[in-house]
């Protein structure tokens, strides 16, 4: 085995923090995801108790208040990132908006792994006309442009947060489903995998065991950079005005909305767009390196 299936996580976090990309993506990524946790929490017990106030309770500001009086002000040391037409504080909204994102992200990936695996490990391990339908099937679904096709699943079920993620997922999964057949071809001619096959292990403990796991290393490192890319996709999506949930703010439509206010209130949409290009950039620096990582070419 590699030294990265040996070492584990604990490895490759050990070559990031020597890596000074690889610890920006890192830092980047454990504040976006750190915090989109917290605040996430403080929502959904803000919603349970009925309490909307406990749901920004860390921000500057109530995210949702409308403050005319304030309307377009630009960056200082009240408001950072300045105000929107509402007078709405841009940085409060921008941090009420983050777990809607990194939720999204977090189910899409993972629901693409696990669809991705379980028809890559089954088409790899069976063959044949098995292996030749879902490739097929599955480079039907490569062939077409992801965003249009979740534009049109959007459309067809109605465009609102929860039928987004079902139209992301239903795109996504194609790329871990080539990905596990290749691995599983790999493995295939091993001798330990042909030893194994051979003995009473159970099957579910064959495939998940012997195949998943020693399939996982290059799908984390892809993961990492798949995440970025659905928050991108999300982003756009919302900001044409699809997805957005419903009576919250979020980063695409927040930079959409302040289209309108250009070029005398830029911050408005400057900002959240920045925010999204940050998170984007910190999760490919993570991703990247985390390649690098797991094929061997960063040593220290």
């Amino acid at each position: 085995m590699s030294e990265v299936t040996t070492g584990g996580l604990k490895y490759m976090l050990k070559m990031l923090i020597r890596d000074k990309a690889g610890l920006l993506g890192l830092i980047i990524v454990s504040l976006f995801l750190g915090w989109s946790f917290v605040e996430g929490m403080l929502e959904i017990i803000a919603a349970h108790l009925r309490k909307p106030s406990l749901g920004w309770v860390l921000l500057p500001y109530d995210p949702l208040k409308i403050n005319l009086a304030l309307s377009l002000k630009p960056p200082s040391l009240a408001h950072i990132m300045g105000t929107n037409l509402e007078g709405q504080d841009i940085f409060s909204r921008i941090l009420y908006a983050m777990p809607w994102d990194a939720f999204i992200a977090v189910v899409v990936v993972f629901s693409a792994i696990i669809i991705g695996a379980l028809l890559g490990i089954f088409a790899g391990w069976a063959g044949g006309w098995v292996d030749e339908l879902l490739m097929r099937i599955t480079d039907a679904f490569l062939t077409l442009p992801a965003l249009i096709l979740v534009i049109a699943i959007s459309v067809l079920l109605g465009p609102t947060y929860q039928n987004t993620i079902f139209g992301l997922i239903a795109v996504w999964w194609p790329t871990y489903a080539r990905f596990y057949r290749a691995q599983v071809l790999r493995l295939k001619g091993m001798d330990f995998v042909q030893a194994t096959r051979l003995s009473r292990v159970s099957r579910f403990k064959f495939y998940y065991k012997y195949l998943f796991l020693n399939s996982i290393d290059p799908i984390i490192a892809y993961a990492a950079l798949d995440f970025g890319n659905v928050i991108l996709t999300y982003a756009t999506l919302a900001f044409l005005g699809i997805g957005k949930p419903v009576g919250y703010p979020e980063l695409g439509a927040m930079a959409s909305d302040g289209l309108s206010a250009l070029p005398s209130g830029w911050w408005w949409p400057v900002f959240p767009g920045l925010t999204i290009l940050v998170i984007v950039v910190g999760f490919v620096l993570l991703g990247d390196r985390l390649q690098d990582i797991i094929a061997g070419r960063v040593t220290y």
